[in-house]
């Protein structure tokens, strides 16, 4: 699978995003792109809900846009963040593929989530590699890992998938997750 970083054919809609190198990838099905308005209603959705409830939710409204926020954020202050998961052929927004860090991250940490509806289609996968591959090769990071609730089959087996390995010595904000390594593919 191969991903291309286009940031000269950007739709005029991420052009604000340029100042801070917000990359535009694509893979053979999917666009990342970065987090825009429109995208709101559908993950303040997914935050107040149940399917939240590995990522520390349910949350009120007002954490979940204080999340979104840093997700953008992110992109200014440290040359990572989230990106929408966009289908190629119908152009919907199916998740988020992002690079964590910061206060609560004690390392660069690879996280995903999927909309309902849109599992079963390797849309985390796709995102996930091509974001790690991003990630080893324009941020030069040594390592990532992922905290996976130990609960959470479904990101435990993808994590594995993406070829992390569990480091049960790594530092973590819960006590309880799970700690996936990455290393650079080679």
């Amino acid at each position: 699978m191969s991903v291309d970083q286009d940031n000269n054919s950007k739709p005029e809609y991420c052009s604000s995003f340029n100042q801070f190198n917000v990359p535009y990838l694509k893979t053979e099905r999917l666009v990342l792109r970065a987090p825009l308005m429109d995208d709101w209603p559908a993950y303040l959705n997914l935050m107040v809900s149940p399917r939240s409830h590995f990522m520390g939710g349910p949350v009120s409204e007002r954490s979940a846009w204080g999340i979104f926020c840093h997700d953008v954020a992110q992109w200014s202050l440290m040359g990572h963040g989230a990106l929408m998961i966009m289908d190629r052929s119908s152009k919907q927004c199916v998740g988020q593929v992002g690079i964590n860090a910061g206060f609560f991250f004690p390392e660069h940490e690879l996280g995903w989530f999927v909309y309902d509806g849109f599992e079963g289609n390797g849309y985390a996968y796709e995102a996930a590699a091509a974001l790690k591959r991003w990630a080893f090769k324009e941020l030069r990071l040594p390592t990532l890992v992922s905290y996976v609730d130990p609960e959470n089959v479904k990101s435990r087996r993808l994590a594995k998938r993406l070829n992390g390995t569990l480091d049960i010595d790594a530092p973590r904000e819960d006590p309880n997750d799970h700690v996936f390594r990455y290393k650079e593919d080679t």
